[in-house]
């Protein structure tokens, strides 16, 4: 390793040593308890994470490499420090390939969004049959609600065809992720939440017991005071 302080010029294999360095078994043993994926995990908290991929600053190669190596940490990394604008969809489709935890999925599709990629993944993502796959379409839809701030709502609507769709699905990390998906399109604007909440009341009535889940679950915070009052928020802004 070139230097004790981590500096752009580092390499993947650089980066990798000073994780392997920090390593904590108490702290796998921890991750596990909240479902994240051990097996190639070194127990290096995100908030550590974080900061040394500022430090490190964003590198696309170096972020390939990280990925590559298939250690929880580094891919995690690599998320953190990859040139979101040199990340194609063949890429993504790749990673997605390698998807076997809902941590790494999740911060995934905010790069993802980052990218650009959101509406070229998102259906052929939704259209996959493996778990974490499919999560990652709802994951994305989630995150994009948020952050594609100039998107026009109206694109955002569109994807609850993909919820309406999915909302069905029974496994864990789908289900969770296509109800979170619900309600973030539901507070992104008003225009957004009406028919959100439509979707979640109807999949509230469903005779599926998980789209009744969805359902209930999205329709009691779209319905919430703190949900409307910012919404209401927001509005007044937009108007000012």
């Amino acid at each position: 390793m070139p230097s004790t302080d981590p500096s752009p010029d580092w390499s993947a294999e650089d980066a990798i040593a000073h994780l392997k360095s920090l390593a904590s078994r108490h702290n796998v043993e921890g991750m596990g308890r909240y479902g994240i994926e051990t097996s190639h995990a070194l127990g290096v908290s995100n908030a550590v994470l974080r900061p040394l991929a500022r430090k490190l600053k964003r590198n696309h190669d170096r972020a390939r490499d990280l990925w590559a190596s298939g250690i929880r940490e580094a891919r995690i990394l690599a998320l953190f420090s990859e040139e979101p604008k040199k990340v194609t969809a063949d890429q993504a489709r790749a990673m997605a390939d390698d998807f076997n935890s809902w941590e790494i999925v999740d911060h995934s599709a905010d790069l993802f969004c980052d990218a650009g990629l959101a509406n070229t993944l998102i259906p052929e993502f939704a259209g996959d049959e493996r778990e974490f796959v499919r999560r990652a379409a709802f994951a994305t839809m989630a995150w994009g609600s948020v952050h594609l701030k100039t998107w026009p709502d109206g694109d955002i609507v569109a994807w609850l065809a993909l919820i309406e769709r999915h909302a069905t699905d029974p496994r864990n990390y789908v289900k969770k992720a296509v109800n979170w998906a619900l309600r973030q399109i539901g507070k992104r604007s008003a225009a957004c939440h009406v028919p959100a909440l439509e979707l979640a009341e109807k999949l509230a009535e469903s005779d599926d017991r998980t789209a009744r889940w969805i359902g209930r679950d999205a329709v009691k915070e779209l319905t919430s005071e703190k949900t409307r009052a910012r919404l209401a928020k927001r509005e007044g802004g937009r108007q000012s």
